[in-house]
């Protein structure tokens, strides 16, 4: 993967990150991989773990900021991703700031299912560089 090269003075509030789009969710990928121990538990079937879903956030924010970028990364599990989900994720900026030459990008990110239902929500915080 070559990570993108974006910079502090090129960002702007309201832009948004390239969707990253992962799936059909496999059955390897899957916490939970006994679908009768699942039903048994209340929890309708097999599932992944909220983990999964952060981590594909996660790659989204680094795809688009760099490696070694991202400061901050906090999110709220809002929806359970089944086998053969396709989770698309997604974020926008919402904020900047410059304090002692460390330049601060804040984003809303999500990951949603094929339905559209946010399975994730959360905010990060990355460092980016100056053109000057």
């Amino acid at each position: 993967m070559k990570y993108a090269k974006v910079y502090f003075d090129d960002v702007n509030v309201g832009d948004e990150l390239p969707p990253l789009v992962k799936g059909p969710i496999q059955q390897i990928q899957l916490t939970h991989q006994d679908d009768e121990f699942a039903r048994a538990a209340g929890m309708g079937g097999v599932f992944a773990h909220g983990m999964l879903s952060m981590g594909f956030v996660g790659q989204a924010v680094t795809d688009w900021s760099g490696a070694g970028t991202v400061r901050k990364l906090n999110v709220r599990f809002a929806a359970i991703v089944r086998l053969k989900d396709v989770v698309t994720c997604r974020g926008r900026v919402v904020g900047k700031s410059s304090k002692d030459d460390v330049n601060l990008v804040e984003l809303e990110v999500w990951a949603e299912n094929q339905r559209a239902e946010k399975v994730v929500t959360g905010r990060a915080t990355v460092v980016l560089p100056s053109r000057v």
